[in-house]
């Protein structure tokens, strides 16, 4: 099924990243059901659901099929994520779905510098993407005008919820106006995220694409291996030879992370690490690594 008719620059930009026919979840955002309505999306990551709700956003930020953003210098959307490396890979996406279409895109994450970004809201932003903890930053020193705001988008919302982002984005919430759009978007939709939507949206369309329910992700195999504790480093180094592919492995602290990373380099392994205490270039570093094959394992 072909995408339906979209702003001239919304197309052309999808064409040229290869979008031949949406995805199950960005059909489903583009159903004349769903137009004007608050949504609450459960999606795998994996979905395509960024394009989705970018797409979604068009008919606020492109009224009557107009090809150009019509500029302002409050945002009229706001997209919140629960991490940095995840907001900007959200704003890269839109980036490049709204750039034809002139969109203004600004940045509000962790571990930046905050002066630059109060200097490019101060500049104009269609849209702002940033992390719950940083923006309420900027709402409170007045950095952040949301009186203009026509949609906001919660993105992993049960990630930031996990991640004790509740106050954040209650802080948040109060102070965009009534009349907005509110989509959000999660893997699953528990008590408390059906808790946050009551209070925040109106009249939700409920969507559910790809959840686990319906075999979501059947193209990925799980395994599990009881191992004794003293053993799992021995284990993992097993296994990373065994499978010989591209890894990711997660640890509970930071200081695990710098120790394995350490022990599997001085095995032969191409390792990079990413941990909380890197700074932004050194993670960037290193997912690029992972990206261009010259890491085996992160």
């Amino acid at each position: 099924m072909p995408f339906p008719a979209l702003p001239e620059s919304l197309a052309r930009a999808l064409t040229a990243r290869g979008y031949a026919e949406p995805t199950p979840v960005q059909a489903a955002v583009l159903e004349e059901s769903a137009a004007g309505r608050d949504l609450l999306v459960s999606a795998q990551t994996g979905s395509g659901k960024t394009v989705a709700f970018g797409l979604a956003l068009a008919p606020l930020l492109l009224p009557d099929d107009a090809d150009r953003v019509r500029q302002g210098q409050q945002p009229q959307a706001l997209v919140i994520a629960p991490t940095r490396e995840l907001a900007l890979q959200v704003g890269g996406e839109l980036e490049w779905l709204y750039a034809a279409a002139g969109a203004q895109i600004a940045f509000c994450v962790g571990g930046t510098d905050m002066r630059r970004e109060m200097r490019v809201l101060s500049q104009g932003a269609d849209i702002v993407v940033g992390t719950p903890g940083r923006l309420r930053d900027h709402l409170e020193r007045g950095s952040l005008d949301l009186s203009a705001l026509r949609a906001v988008v919660l993105d992993e919302a049960d990630e930031m919820l996990d991640m004790g982002f509740r106050e954040d984005l209650e802080s948040i919430l109060d102070v965009t106006p009534p009349e907005r759009r509110t989509l959000m978007f999660s893997a699953t939709i528990a008590r408390e995220i059906a808790a946050l939507a009551k209070r925040y949206q109106r009249d939700a369309l409920r969507v559910a694409v790809g959840t686990a329910e319906q075999g979501g992700h059947t193209d990925i195999e799980y395994r599990a291996i009881g191992i004794p504790p003293r053993e799992i480093e021995h284990a993992l180094v097993n296994v990373l030879r065994w499978h010989d592919k591209r890894a990711i492995v997660f640890c509970a602290t930071r200081a695990a992370v710098a120790r394995l990373h350490g022990n599997l380099t001085e095995r032969g392994f191409n390792a990079v690490a990413l941990s909380g205490e890197l700074t932004q270039a050194e993670r960037n570093r290193a997912l690029q690594a992972l990206r261009d094959h010259r890491a085996q394992v992160c």
